[in-house]
């Protein structure tokens, strides 16, 4: 009987070691198996991270919370813009205006703006790229005569946030500034703007290198779809609803709605208080 008992405790005890070292087992897979899914998410979660981070930036600002007549958030602070002589927004204390076109080609309604800029003693940058300067020469040869900046867009419009060589990017912001020169006999401005917007922080850095400022912009609307235009109402309300002080607005030179309404635009933001300036004016008081 003391035999019998003995027996049954050593094997009680055999089984509590053997299932012991399978309890051990099986949490030592649960552990590998938890660690090998936190690992690949873990990786998953840094690659997504490490994309967004080299991805193309498009440049955008946002007027939500925003009380109006106040000054947009923009991707970056102009305090950090700065760093890279690159500007989206004037002064927050002046009632100025900094008017900006880009021009990708020529759709009939510049020489309309020119005017309504004449009218009020506007000045403008112009944003122009190769085939602007080769196309409508006559275009550019009177914003020359006008007094007004011209400024670099590319000479293809390419999305310089991928080219990663200084070569590359000077090439594509040279071959621009030789047409301009060698059509009007003068130099193209050190102003550059990354076409649809789209930079990187070396798109930054390089254009620095070459001597160039970079400029974004504070307020622009959809004008840029030349088969849907916006209505004259739609237009008029947003940009005098969001114009504010230190804007550069972003026009293009290819909208109908533009060319129909910039005259009275302009009157309404000089009654409204506001007078218009250059972008020189604004890299110096920054």
């Amino acid at each position: 009987m003391e035999m019998k008992k003995k027996l049954k405790g050593t094997i009680q005890k055999v089984l509590s070691m053997k299932y012991t070292k399978y309890v051990g087992i099986y949490l030592l897979f649960l552990l590998m198996f938890f660690l090998g899914r936190f690992t690949a998410q873990f990786k998953q979660e840094c690659v997504g991270v490490f994309s967004i981070a080299m991805k193309t930036e498009d440049w955008g600002t946002g007027f939500t919370d925003i009380p109006e007549g106040g000054q947009p958030v923009g991707n970056a602070t102009a305090a950090e813009l700065k760093k890279y002589d690159a500007y989206y927004v004037g002064s927050a204390d002046k009632k100025v205006i900094y008017l900006t076109f880009d021009c990708g080609y020529e759709n009939g309604y510049t020489d309309a703006m020119l005017d309504a800029l004449k009218k009020h003693n506007a000045p403008a940058t112009f944003f122009v790229v190769g085939h602007y300067v080769e196309s409508a020469p006559e275009q550019v040869k009177r914003m020359v005569a006008d007094g007004h900046t011209v400024g670099n867009h590319t000479y293809h419009h390419p999305d310089m946030s991928s080219i990663s060589d200084l070569a590359s990017f000077k090439k594509e912001v040279d071959d621009v500034a030789n047409a301009f020169k060698e059509l009007t006999g003068t130099d193209m401005a050190m102003y550059y703007r990354p076409p649809q917007g789209k930079y990187s922080t070396k798109n930054l850095e390089m254009a620095k290198e070459l001597g160039y400022s970079t400029f974004f912009w504070s307020l622009v609307h959809v004008d840029w779809n030349v088969d849907k235009q916006p209505s004259h109402e739609e237009a008029m309300n947003k940009l005098t609803k969001r114009i504010h002080p230190g804007a550069i607005v972003l026009l293009h030179n290819t909208s109908k709605t533009n060319s129909e309404i910039l005259d009275e635009l302009l009157t309404k933001w000089e009654e409204m208080g506001y007078s218009f300036g250059t972008l020189e004016e604004l890299r110096t008081q920054q």
